[in-house]
């Protein structure tokens, strides 16, 4: 593995294969993606300036099925990002026993620089670069940061015109009216909420006094901090890229989410139909917020915001990663030699590549769910797979992470097994 973030994950799969009877030639295969694309992808701007854009797709590994993962637009994305998500969702697809394997794409690019017309030139293009190593039996793109239903839409409209026939089933998360599925864009917010629903009560929790701080009051934290909200936690803190809000007595969360939809700024409010009044609360920055006092820390913006240089600072009872790769490897060390649980990324978020999974069976079988279905299933999905990470974990003696890793190594050890290993070629028939 090349790449600092890849090889920090890779120390993740290290220490599950302790765990775990796993020849040397399933370990080898996984080290390394299956295969990367890198691709340039002119775009003619609004004042038609020419500009070029660099994407990146990666198939990390398809032993148990097509690979699946999102698409992001983001300032940050490098190959080696991209790869090192492709190599979690690998992971995420085998813990929730999801026919899938993990893949990962991404642009290079600040999304709010540019205008609607040029992201939705940039998405076509993106796909004209990539058409072929993707589809519905290769490879399954999706959103991520910054990319949402519309952006899928055209990727997926665009991908027909390639193919001269409308293929839904190439990605997911697309419109409704596309052949998206109902509770997709709440998916990745239910399942996490499904798993601290599950984990709660173990640890003698009730929500009443449970106080929360979420980090990335985006599509899936926003979603998630009101559905903990509405059960009754105390949300006392919540944050987006421009910073955040703390209150001691707990936030409104819907009506914080009714101001930001309007003025894309987090204030502290409380509104009673359409008139909202500032309440009193103090603006903290999104580091500060991870080092509240509080009983649930849920880190739901991007990778790497938990790491070696704040870890000893984190006073958390507990963290619920919802954002991919939130807490670096050397992160973890101390936050357990704290005692400080990590609840990890490839369990809490993967409710999003459930439904996903759940939105391309319908596809294929031209039958669609209705939401109560759809919550249903993603429901008894999320707290069956908890549940079986936990008791590894107590059987184990072990983190949640390493759990995780272990259940789904087993799941990947079995597939990859199946294709014959060096034990199988020496014996006899």
């Amino acid at each position: 593995m090349s790449g600092a973030l890849l090889s920090d994950a890779n120390r993740r799969l290290e220490k599950a294969l302790q765990y775990v009877t796993f020849h040397k030639d399933a370990a080898e295969r996984l080290k390394y993606p299956k295969a990367s694309l890198t691709v340039s992808i002119p775009v003619r701007m609004d004042d038609g300036s020419l500009r070029v854009f660099q994407g990146y797709r990666v198939r990390y590994d398809d032993s148990r099925g097509p690979t699946k993962g999102g698409i992001r637009f983001h300032p940050n994305v490098t190959l080696d990002e991209v790869q090192s998500l492709a190599f979690w969702m690998t992971f995420k697809c085998a813990a929730l026993s999801i026919p899938f394997g993990g893949a990962k794409g991404g642009i290079t690019l600040n999304p709010k620089e540019l205008s609607k017309f040029e992201l939705e030139r940039l998405s076509r293009g993106y796909v004209d670069a990539i058409a072929d190593f993707i589809g519905p039996n290769i490879d399954i793109p999706a959103p991520d940061v910054y990319t949402n239903s519309m952006i899928m839409g055209w990727m997926m409209d665009q991908y027909s015109i390639i193919r001269r026939q409308l293929v839904p089933a190439v990605v997911t998360g697309k419109p409704i009216t596309m052949g998206g599925s109902l509770g997709r864009e709440t998916a990745t917010a239910m399942g996490a909420f499904f798993t601290i629903q599950t984990i709660m009560p173990k640890l003698s929790r009730r929500p009443e006094n449970t106080t929360v701080a979420v980090q990335g009051f985006g599509n899936a934290g926003a979603v998630l901090a009101e559905l903990l909200f509405r059960s009754g936690y105390k949300v006392v803190a919540v944050s987006d890229s421009r910073g955040g809000v703390y209150s001691e007595k707990g936030l409104d969360i819907p009506s914080i989410r009714k101001i930001k939809e309007s003025t894309r700024s987090i204030q502290a409010v409380y509104c009673e139909g359409a008139i909202c009044n500032l309440v009193d609360s103090a603006p903290l920055t999104n580091e500060e917020l991870l080092e509240l006092e509080v009983d649930i820390l849920v880190p739901a913006a991007l990778e790497n915001q938990i790491t070696e240089a704040n870890a000893d600072r984190i006073k958390a009872n507990y963290i619920f990663e919802v954002a991919n790769g939130p807490t670096t490897s050397d992160a973890d060390t101390i936050l357990e030699s704290k005692g400080i649980p990590v609840f990890p990324d490839i369990l809490v978020n993967a409710g999003g590549v459930t439904v996903s999974y759940f939105e391309w069976v319908q596809n294929r079988s031209g039958l669609y769910w209705s939401l109560d279905e759809v919550n249903q299933r993603l429901s008894q999905k999320m707290i069956e797979e908890t549940e079986l990470i936990w008791t590894i974990a107590q059987d184990l003696s072990c983190s949640m992470r390493t759990a995780a890793y272990v259940h789904a190594l087993e799941r990947l050890a079995e597939a990859i097994h199946a294709k014959g290993t060096r034990d199988d070629y020496l014996a006899k028939w």
